[in-house]
């Protein structure tokens, strides 16, 4: 065998000083080697000197000037080997040269117990924790009890198997099946043992069932939940531990073939699934070890040597969870200077090569063993070397011998894993040099040392949990509601520019709210036109309504999902009027609906498109893949703002099977190109149509040439359709109505506002002075223009009227609001519904009911309140209602497809704006019977606002407006 791989060793101060020290030492380190990539069988090495009772004889006689005893110098040999082993790495123990029990067997078992003290086998360089010893501590448990037992009771009593079973066991439980006398804390909580595994699992799965919950608080009920199992399985007195069947030196105690059968009709097994079984088989083998045990016999001796051994092989145990044995490059050794019967060490040799004999597991104990020259003889029975046989030889020998050497037929086996090395005396003499010789087996940290380390286990948590932290940052930034690992991903942050703080884009599930993004979410609008609830109470009233239906109606309901604009893009981060106002008629239908007797009720969702619905895509987007999770859903109401992505929004839905009911978007064209798109809001060429009776009456036939003008807002960086379509046909509508048209002016709008004074600069001070103009702007803009042409010289003096689209609407006009109203300026402008009355509808009543109204709530439920002034709470409860009677036809769930037919034959009488009438509507076609109002507003007397209601159509009347309806009052 090659002996390259030794090292010399740096540290000479412990080397040896004999050769025949040298050769042991070398032939050892080659065992280390070998044990450090495989299981090589470990022997017991005894170690002798040649002709030693003469030697003895000799060195008695001659006094002073007789030579060393070589019995003392194989002792010497032999501590010299330990110190090497110990300085080397090698978890080591060392025997006592002499015991106090009264038998050698006794001491033989006793020494053997002690070596179940995990302190006997500390070292200076040992490497990984200290070994454990769970199977020895049982036994001696065991023996403990039989001798607690023996002194309560010293008479002998009949035998009585249930009694003395029974006692036996109160008697363990009382030590709490460990060895008599020792701290309840001295043995380290055992967390991996199979004894505790099964309480961590208990935790992973409560952490798991209460993982909907916050996460610290799923945190703190495992930490508690483990501490009571912990405190539960060491500290209470008089009990066994918890699963004690199921800890490894219970396994063993069940399973091993060395321990005789249980009494007849007694359980042997165990069986992770069946503990009272287990239980039982545990009582009656300890019961049998116990009365066993009372002789103390060579039973009592190899069930320790056992124990011993196989609790190093599983301290040893390379594919453990900890991977131990790769961690333990070199074997524990027991190293015995002066094996004599003094101290049972003749005894646990015999005992050490019986046991490995019977049993088919090699275990990692090497030991090391010298006798004295009177004991030579009781270890005749072993393999025996010859003097001059090198270390490397002897062993080899050993090993072939050991093939056969455990067969019972063959004379000399009886101590077959027994190698007796005699050493010459010359051999045993420091060298005339004073050179020492030290070699070693290789000392590189394994890989699993290195790899899976505590240090390594720190440095990989420190990672991951550096990763986790930087994935919650990211999902966090990118996500409404995140937790360390997961996130709601229906919801996403946006950081939209020209808002202060980031938006929640998306469908509100789970936890999200919207109302938790507004600073001012919780406060309602300061106008009297304004509604006076909140986007925070109208969520938690939507939110109960929706537990209801899941708590009480599961598998009868349909899902709608409100789509608006509820972010705000002012710097104060107000609440967003528009979308409250659509989202209080979402909610007035929703209770109305789930209030009635029908079978099938109403479920409703909130999605968020951000200020202008500028991120409506995502939006759309969002509710396309909860869609395709939730077959409950059958349709979207909302999506009220037109802008060029508008088209897309309606592919979006239109690929996942959805139809869209809008309320307030007055585009002409989705309409008619997309087949899921359904309006009740006035189309703009048709409103443009309506305005031109008014524009009939305000051309003067006296004059010739009338100028008028078309003013729009710049939207060449902005996705505004709605402004696109207004500003073209409101300047086709002028040309039809024979007003000569001047060149169009656009106006921008900045973080300010809107900048109107530039353009009507261009106009006002020019030599043609239009006396209308179509304003194609939106309604926050409506208040400049005013103020620029009650300001702006060449406009100031003239009488001009303003045209406009419904998107003025929601200006507040009324007297206690924030529009004004120059003397010079009238405003004429289209709403997109004619509320009706109040005893043909249960809108009004439904809204007072339902809604937390605050005031007098008789003031507000009717046509003419001011929150309800624009219809938009009236068209998105006309929406839900409509969407929903598709969904529900004659009272059965219907599914998206079905419910996208259905639409087209709803005819629904007394709603909040009228009849709703999709009869009328074939696919990609415009629908007639469209609500519209024209409304005047004009300075009054007082020098506020007035408003006057020229005309107007409810939903459902498809007669048309005429000049003489809509006729212009005289100042």
């Amino acid at each position: 065998m090659p002996n390259e791989e030794l090292q010399s060793c740096r540290d000479t101060r412990h080397s040896m000083s004999t050769g025949a020290g040298a050769d042991v030492q070398r032939r050892l380190e080659m065992l280390v080697r070998d044990f450090r990539s495989s299981h090589p069988p470990m022997p017991v090495v005894v170690l002798h000197a040649e002709d030693a009772p003469a030697r003895t004889a000799a060195a008695a006689v001659g006094g002073a000037d007789a030579p060393p005893d070589p019995a003392e110098q194989v002792v010497q040999l032999v501590r010299e080997l330990h110190t090497s082993h110990d300085v080397h790495g090698s978890r080591c123990a060392v025997a006592a040269d002499a015991r106090a029990e009264p038998t050698e067997v006794r001491r033989a078992a006793g020494l053997v117990r002690d070596l179940g003290n995990p302190r006997r086998w500390d070292g200076r360089r040992a490497q990984y924790r200290r070994y454990s010893f769970p199977r020895v501590r049982l036994v001696h448990a065991i023996e403990n009890a039989v001798n607690a037992l023996a002194e309560d009771q010293p008479d002998p009593a009949p035998y009585n198997y249930p009694y003395a079973a029974q006692s036996l066991l109160d008697q363990l439980a009382r030590q709490r099946w460990r060895p008599g006398g020792s701290s309840r804390w001295s043995d380290r909580l055992r967390l991996f043992d199979m004894a505790h595994i099964l309480p961590m699992s208990l935790v992973a799965v409560v952490g798991a069932l209460i993982a909907r919950a916050d996460w610290l608080i799923a945190l703190a009920s495992g930490v508690g939940f483990l501490l009571f199992l912990v405190l539960l399985d060491n500290v209470l007195p008089g009990r066994a531990p918890l699963f004690l069947w199921l800890r490894r030196e219970s396994r063993w105690f069940l399973t091993t073939t060395f321990l005789r059968a249980a009494s007849p009709g007694q359980p042997t097994d165990f069986s992770l699934v069946r503990p009272v079984r287990s239980w039982k088989a545990i009582a009656a083998r300890a019961h049998e070890v116990a009365e066993a045990l009372k002789t103390g016999d060579d039973f009592q001796l190899q069930l320790y040597v056992l124990a011993l051994c196989e609790d190093l092989r599983d301290n040893h145990r390379r594919w453990s969870w900890d991977l131990r044995g790769f961690k333990r490059p070199r074997p524990p050794v027991l190293f015995i200077p002066k094996a004599t019967a003094e101290n049972g060490g003749i005894e646990l040799i015999k005992a050490v090569s019986d046991v490995r004999s019977r049993r088919s597991e090699l275990d990692p104990l090497l030991i090391v063993a010298a006798v004295q020259p009177t004991d030579v003889a009781r270890l005749q029975r072993s393999v025996v070397q010859d003097a001059d046989t090198s270390a490397w030889t002897w062993y080899q020998e050993w090993g072939r011998n050991l093939r056969a050497g455990q067969s019972p037929s063959r004379a000399l086996a009886e101590l077959p894993w027994v190698i007796k090395v005699p050493i010459r005396p010359d051999r045993l003499t420091t060298r005339d040099d004073g050179r020492h010789d030290c070699v070693r087996a290789t000392a590189r940290p394994t890989a699993a040392r290195i790899l899976w380390s505590v240090h390594a286990l720190i440095l990989v948590t420190a990672l991951l949990a550096g990763a986790v932290a930087f994935r919650a940052h990211e999902l966090a930034d990118e996500f409404c509601d995140s937790s360390p690992l997961s996130a709601n991903r229906d919801t996403e942050r946006v950081e939209t520019k020209g808002v202060r703080g980031a938006e929640c884009i998306g469908i509100a599930t789970g936890d999200v709210r919207f109302s938790n993004w507004l600073k001012r979410g919780n406060e309602p609008a300061e106008s009297a036109a304004s509604p006076s609830w909140t986007l925070a109470t109208l969520e938690k009233l939507i939110r109960e309504e929706n537990k209801k239906v899941l708590e009480n109606h599961s598998g009868n309901y349909v899902t709608i999902v409100y789509a608006g604009p509820l972010s705000s893009a002012s710097p104060e981060n107000a609440s967003p009027v528009k979308g409250i106002e659509e989202l209080a008629g979402v909610y007035v239908a929703q209770r109305a609906i789930n209030e009635e007797k029908g079978l099938t009720r109403l479920r409703v969702l909130i999605a968020n498109g951000g200020p202008d619905m500028r991120h409506q895509i995502d939006m759309a987007e969002s509710i396309a893949r909860y869609a395709r999770r939730d077959p409950t859903l059958v349709g979207v109401v909302g999506i009220g703002r037109n802008l060029t992505t508008s088209k897309d929004v309606a592919a979006i839905l239109k690929k996942a099977e959805l139809p869209v009911i809008s309320g307030t978007n007055s585009s002409t064209q989705l309409p008619t190109t997309h087949a899921n798109w359904f309006s009740l809001a006035a189309p703009d060429e048709w409103q443009a149509a309506q305005l031109g009776l008014i524009a009939r009456q305000l051309r003067d036939p006296a004059k010739k040439t009338e100028y008028a003008l078309v003013l729009a807002r710049d939207t060449e960086n902005t996705p505004d359709e709605y402004t696109k379509q207004q500003a073209r046909f409101g300047g086709e509508m002028l040309v039809r109505e024979k007003f000569t048209p001047l060149k169009s002016e656009t106006y921008k709008v900045g973080p300010g506002g809107a900048n109107l004074r530039e353009p009507s600069q261009k106009f006002c001070r020019g030599d043609k002075v239009p006396s209308v103009i179509y304003f194609a702007g939106r309604a926050e803009d409506a208040s400049a223009l005013t103020s620029a042409l009650r300001d702006e010289q060449g406009c100031a003096d003239k009488n001009i009227s303003v045209l406009t689209g419904d998107d003025v609407s929601k200006e507040d006009f009324t007297p206690d609001g924030d529009g004004s109203m120059p003397s010079n300026v009238t405003l004429y402008h289209s709403t997109l519904a004619q509320l009706a009355e109040k005893g043909d509808t249960d809108f009004y009543e439904n809204g007072k009911d339902y809604l937390p109204v605050s005031g007098d709530k008789n003031a507000w439920a009717g046509p003419k309140a001011d929150a309800l002034a624009n219809g938009q709470t009236a068209l998105s409860h006309d929406a839900t209602w409509t969407l929903y009677r598709a969904a529900s036809d004659s009272g059965v769930v219907q599914s998206r497809a079905a419910t996208w037919v259905n639409l087209r034959a709803q005819k629904i009488p007394k709603m909040a704006t009228g009849e709703i009438d999709f009869t009328t509507a074939p696919p990609k076609s415009e629908r007639r019977g469209h609500s519209i109002v024209l409304n005047q507003v004009r300075r009054g007397e007082d020098g506020k606002p007035e408003i006057h209601e020229l005309c107007a159509r409810p939903a459902g009347n498809t007669t048309p407006l005429t000049v003489g309806e809509c006729a212009i009052p005289a100042p």
